[in-house]
């Protein structure tokens, strides 16, 4: 039995993500943690978040966790981050008047502006935040992504975005106005801007592949 670490600094829809976790891994233990303590044995890191960034990186602070997500990376525990999860762990935030975030992956974290068009020649103006489902193209092959048909949908609820430059860093990409991260990964860690934990089939598989990733690429 494995023991499954979902971090809980007040800010993330905690249950959503715990029951789907026990419905595709049942004989495993899943741990809603409010300390560093709590966290201690687990065999793997989940890092949800929905909110403002500035509320998320001071009840981030205050649970005493960022030194705790530093040490699993380094220590190659499986850490998985979801929506604002994956934003805390960029290097800046635009939202609130700009937010220092956790710096694990160099990149900047936008606003999708007031006057958002789709890129295609019909021009339309795209609501803000972006809600619902979106494709999603895997850009790399990463064990995350196993059983998971290329350009599969998910659902996605936010109004700021991780660019999806050239960098090595991006596994799957989505268009919204522009061309948005949906996806990122390094060594042990896996971060979506989407809510596999309400995605359906392919969400539900993406958990099924982290809870039995080792965390090696």
């Amino acid at each position: 039995m494995q023991r499954i670490a979902v971090l809980d600094y007040g800010m993330g829809n905690l249950h959503s993500v715990a029951s789907a976790l026990a419905k595709v891994a049942p004989a495993d233990e899943v741990v809603l943690a409010t300390t560093p303590e709590q966290v201690q044995g687990a065999d793997r890191l989940l890092v949800p978040g929905v909110g403002a960034i500035r509320d998320c990186m001071a009840g981030f602070v205050e649970a005493g966790f960022v030194p705790l997500v530093h040490d699993a990376i380094e220590s190659g525990l499986p850490v998985l981050g979801i929506c604002v999860g994956m934003q805390i762990m960029m290097r800046r935030s635009e939202e609130n008047n700009g937010v220092d975030c956790l710096d694990i992956f160099p990149h900047p974290v936008k606003f999708f502006g007031n006057e958002l068009r789709d890129a295609g020649a019909s021009g339309a103006r795209l609501k803000v935040p972006h809600m619902g489902w979106n494709q999603v193209v895997q850009t790399r092959l990463h064990p995350l992504w196993k059983g998971i048909e290329d350009g599969s949908r998910f659902y996605f609820v936010h109004s700021y975005y991780v660019p999806a430059d050239d960098s090595a860093d991006v596994a799957g990409q989505s268009e919204y106005g522009v061309s948005l991260a949906a996806a990122v990964a390094r060594n042990n860690i896996f971060a979506t801007q989407f809510h596999p934990e309400k995605s359906a089939d392919a969400g539900l598989q993406l958990l099924k592949n982290f809870v039995g990733w080792n965390g090696r690429c």
